[in-house]
């Protein structure tokens, strides 16, 4: 082979070979692009959380909800105590950066304040989660059946009017604290079917306070929703993480949807957010959760951890 031919070859075999690198890193990146990676955001971008549909119930919303019962009691609460001007800021901001999911209750008297949010925020645009505080009802043993049936209807009726709003989209026996909830519920439980039957709410289920409670609703038929206590340190949890995922599992192969609360422990892990959102994040049973930001900087920051540790949850 001459010198010329000799080069000629080696320039031909040099540009197959660039051409193959580049197909190969083309065929690379649009493989990458349909896998849920972590991102590392540029400064100042904050991306909006993904949406869902909850489990089985036919709800959608966004992964991450805005929720309003920091050390909530006697119908207020660390965002209630803001003021209705803040909180319904603070609704505002969570609605512009994509949240769909707003976690309310009786107990924390939060309906007259995201009331007002609606007013310019469309209701068929987020998911609304409230819960009975059935301990106002009186003792058990001094109330019939009947009475707290009548009770529940009315409670229920009184939420839509304070939300002004048709139906609900997720309603919860709030704070289970006993094994054998299930008898004790019953006259609360058919009135909830009830309602569910008209379409005034859409699905039913509990918030666990206790571990024999979250056991008890991870066995039972009737819940469609569990609000569980879960982070990678046990604070404010049932029990140890390992117990509470074994559960929750459980839980999820049974059909029910979970949604993770105490994600930063009530604020107690606030600086081991990232591990806390990392852990959160990790898990494929979790289908949403709940965090009560008290600051639209403390919404951002999470959602740019959301982006960072992509969800491995299937919803």
């Amino acid at each position: 082979m001459s010198d010329l031919d000799r080069r000629k070859f080696l320039g031909a075999s040099a540009g197959l070979a660039a051409g193959m690198a580049a197909a190969q890193s083309a065929v690379a990146a649009e493989q990458s692009s349909t896998i849920d990676q972590p991102q590392d955001l540029p400064p100042g971008e904050v991306p909006p959380p993904p949406m869902i549909t909850l489990g089985d119930t036919g709800v959608k919303m966004s992964r991450l909800g805005q929720g309003t019962g920091v050390h909530g009691g006697n119908r207020q609460s660390d965002q209630t105590r803001m003021g209705f001007q803040e909180i319904v800021s603070l609704f505002h901001h969570a609605y512009d950066r994509g949240l769909r999911f707003f976690d309310l209750a009786d107990l924390y008297g939060t309906h007259v304040y995201f009331r007002e949010a609606l007013r310019t925020i469309p209701r068929d645009e987020v998911a609304i989660l409230t819960k009975v505080w059935w301990r106002y009802d009186g003792p058990e043993d001094k109330t019939s059946d009947a009475e707290r049936a009548q009770d529940t209807r009315a409670t229920l009726e009184r939420f839509r009017h304070e939300l002004t709003t048709d139906y609900l989209d997720i309603v919860l026996l709030h704070c289970l604290m006993d094994g054998q909830w299930r008898g004790k519920m019953d006259p609360y439980m058919d009135v909830m079917n009830e309602e569910k039957e008209k379409g005034r709410i859409k699905a039913v289920g509990v918030s666990c306070h206790d571990f024999t409670a979250l056991k008890a609703a991870a066995a039972e038929p009737w819940v469609d929703v569990i609000l569980a206590r879960i982070n990678p340190k046990g604070v404010l949890m049932d029990a140890s993480p390992d117990e509470v995922i074994a559960v929750l599992r459980q839980a999820k192969a049974a059909g029910k949807a979970i949604i993770g609360m105490k994600i930063l422990g009530e604020g107690k892990l606030a600086d081991q957010r990232e591990e806390c959102m990392k852990f959160a994040q990790g898990h494929d049973f979790m289908d949403a959760m709940t965090i009560g930001f008290e600051k639209p900087e403390q919404i951002d920051e999470v959602l740019r951890l959301m982006a960072k540790y992509p969800s491995q949850a299937n919803g």
